[in-house]
C-alpha cells in the first residue's frame, strides 16, 4: 500500500496559512479544521504555492513553553519547522512509518512533481495497517474454515 492509496480514502485536502499569518491565526485554524498541523505556503500567481514549511501543535507548544511575545504578534515563519520532511505519493506505508518513526514526526507533506498533493498523519498510516491486516484476517479465516 501506497501513500497515493491513502490519499483516495482520506482525500488530498490540505489546510495551509501563509508564513506571514499570526500564530493565534494559525491556532484558530488549527481548531476551526480539527486537524494537528498545517502546511505553510507561500502563494504565488505565476508558480502556483511553495511549500516552505509546516506547523505543528507540536511548534506552538514549543513556542508557548518559551514565549517572550503575544503569539498574535509573532508570525507563523517564526515558529513553523522549515523545509519539513516530505515524501512521494508512491512511497510505501512501512516506509513512511519507518520515517515518521525515526523522525519523531506526525505529519508527513505528500508532493509530487514540486507540488502539494496531500498530507498524511501516523494516525493515517496506522489505521491503513489495521485496515490491512483485517483484511487479510479475514481471508486467513475463510481460507482455514474451506
Amino acid at each position: 500500500m501506497t501513500l497515493a492509496d491513502i490519499l483516495k480514502v482520506k482525500g488530498s485536502q490540505v489546510h495551509t496559512i501563509h508564513p506571514d499569518e499570526t500564530v493565534e491565526a494559525a491556532v484558530q485554524e488549527l481548531v476551526r479544521h480539527n486537524v494537528g498541523a498545517l502546511v505553510v505556503c507561500e502563494r504565488d500567481l505565476e508558480h502556483g504555492e511553495k511549500l516552505c514549511g509546516i506547523i505543528t501543535e507540536r511548534d506552538i507548544l514549543r513556542f508557548v513553553a518559551h514565549k517572550d511575545r503575544s503569539a498574535a504578534d509573532t508570525k507563523v515563519a517564526e515558529v513553523m519547522t522549515r523545509s519539513p520532511h516530505t515524501r512521494d505519493p508512491s512511497c510505501s506505508v512501512e516506509e513512511a512509518m519507518a520515517v515518521m518513526t525515526q523522525l519523531k514526526i506526525r505529519h508527513l507533506p505528500v508532493v509530487s512533481g514540486g507540488k502539494l498533493v496531500g498530507i498524511v498523519s501516523i494516525g493515517d498510516l496506522v489505521k491503513a495497517e489495521l485496515d490491512r491486516l483485517e483484511m487479510e484476517n479475514k481471508f486467513m479465516r475463510r481460507y482455514i474454515q474451506t
